[in-house]
């Protein structure tokens, strides 16, 4: 169950109106995961600063079960979503900064109870 949360700079008006669907979309082909099982929630127009400036930029935290806990499996995700965020949201990738995040089942709340449990 992947959880991504975006945060750019750029305001609401220069982010595609669909993006938070098609990153879900992406994230299940990059991640192998069904598409009914990713989450995404995105932040536009937050005040925020990139190596130092506060130049259009974004970063992303992208939580899973399994398939974030190497970085040989981060390297390989890495390429994916940096190709897909740059075509998206226009912005060069030393303005993305990407964070990755394992998750255990007993971490993650459904149905009233834990992952480990569904």
């Amino acid at each position: 169950m992947p959880f991504l949360d975006l945060e750019t700079n750029l305001p609401s008006d220069s982010v595609p109106n669909d993006f938070a669907e098609k990153l879900c979309v992406a994230a299940a082909t990059i991640l192998s995961k069904p598409k009914e099982r990713v989450n995404a929630s995105v932040k536009t127009a937050v005040s925020m600063v990139v190596g130092g400036s506060g130049a259009p930029c974004a970063q992303m935290l992208i939580s899973s079960i399994g398939v974030v806990g190497t970085a040989e499996q981060n390297k390989e995700h890495s390429a994916k979503f940096f190709q897909f965020l740059t075509e998206q949201l226009g912005l060069g990738q030393d303005r993305i900064l990407l964070r990755f995040l394992p998750l255990e089942p007993w971490q993650i709340g459904k149905n009233g109870t834990v992952m480990t449990f569904l």
